[in-house]
């Protein structure tokens, strides 16, 4: 009579298929990182978001219209409209003698999407570290 032998269950997992799995999860994610963080960086606020307005370091408020002129509120004259070259160089050079001043776009409501980007990235080039979105409080 032939006996069989009685085998013992294997009580190990077999880890290799899931390292198998989180390699290419991990070059998936390596490949992609890059292409995801391509844009401008804009520091959003919080619920219940405060004031920047400070007495000591007001912030610097670069302006787009809705005709797409550029304002900024430092300078000989606030009102007066100027090119996109003399507004990254009003601003890099205010953030030379006080880097710590937050910098902030107000925008018209119907200026369109791209324009206010522009903006940042023209802001961006002239060394602002962060960029706030300037709104008005929504009646209720």
């Amino acid at each position: 009579m032939y006996v069989r032998k009685r085998r013992r269950p294997v009580s190990e997992i077999n880890v290799v298929p899931y390292i198998d799995v989180m390699l290419v999860l991990l070059i998936i994610f390596m490949v992609t990182a890059p292409l995801v963080s391509q844009g401008v960086k804009v520091d959003l606020p919080k619920a219940n978001a405060e004031s920047i307005e400070q007495e000591d370091n007001p912030p610097l408020v670069a302006s787009i219209d809705a005709d797409g002129l550029y304002y900024l509120n430092q300078g000989e004259d606030e009102e007066q409209a100027m090119s996109a070259a003399d507004l990254a160089t009003l601003v890099a050079a205010h953030l030379q003698k006080q880097p710590d001043t937050p910098v902030v776009v107000k925008a018209d409501g119907s200026v369109p999407y791209n324009d206010v980007i522009q903006l940042m990235v023209l802001l961006q080039r002239a060394g602002v570290p962060s960029v706030g979105l300037m709104t008005d409080p929504v009646d209720s």
